[in-house]
């Protein structure tokens, strides 16, 4: 394969990066030909020990969506960790993602219902205490209170087991890729580290 073929490969696997992270890594392999040429072999000597542009590409794109949920620690970083992770293919898809549907499934039915008694709380507090609830209006006022924080309670719960989960999988991802790398550099020939 030619520079120009696999530069091309692989700025097309890199879409859906920055374009400043997409020119950065473009560049570091402009530079593996450049010294390739110096050390006298040929682009196809090169373009061969530096691997298949496409799978280098996801694994680039796998990392940088690890790298924004580690800085960022938002649900969009994290809903890009996760694409990430199965782009990269590492997971065993049609296992873990059934199960993965579930939980999150589950969770949004959580924050939905976290929020309704918040609400629910909300409305107690405020109009309760005018339709005389047994008990008297501090009962009322009270109780929404609780419920209130209550809710806030389980919302704060589920949205760290929600960043134990991102953590959990990208943990899951990068054990199993790397028990899997070596199988792999041998199917695509020996790995761009060892040939360079």
């Amino acid at each position: 394969m030619t520079r120009e073929e696999f530069l091309s490969r692989l700025k097309r696997g890199l879409v859906g990066l920055p374009m400043s992270s997409q020119a950065e890594i473009l560049s570091d392999y402009e530079t593996h030909f450049d010294d390739g040429r110096a050390a006298g072999r040929t682009e196809a000597e090169v373009s061969a020990a530096l691997g298949d542009p496409d799978r280098l590409a996801r694994e680039l794109k796998a990392e940088a969506g690890f790298k924004r949920w580690r800085e960022e620690k938002n649900p969009s970083a994290a809903a890009g960790a996760v694409m990430a992770l199965v782009g990269l293919g590492a997971l065993d898809i049609l296992i873990l993602l059934p199960l993965l549907t579930a939980v999150v499934s589950a969770m949004a039915g959580f924050y939905l219902a976290g929020a309704g008694v918040f609400i629910a709380g909300g409305g107690i507090m405020v109009a309760g205490p005018f339709f005389g609830p047994p008990g008297g209006p501090l009962f009322a006022i009270l109780l929404g209170l609780g419920m209130m924080g209550a809710a806030i309670a389980g919302l704060a719960l589920l949205t760290i087991f929600a960043v134990w989960l991102v953590n959990g999988l990208i943990w899951f991802a990068r054990l199993h890729y790397r028990l899997l790398k070596p199988a792999l550099a041998n199917t695509d020939g020996p790995s761009a580290d060892a040939r360079l």
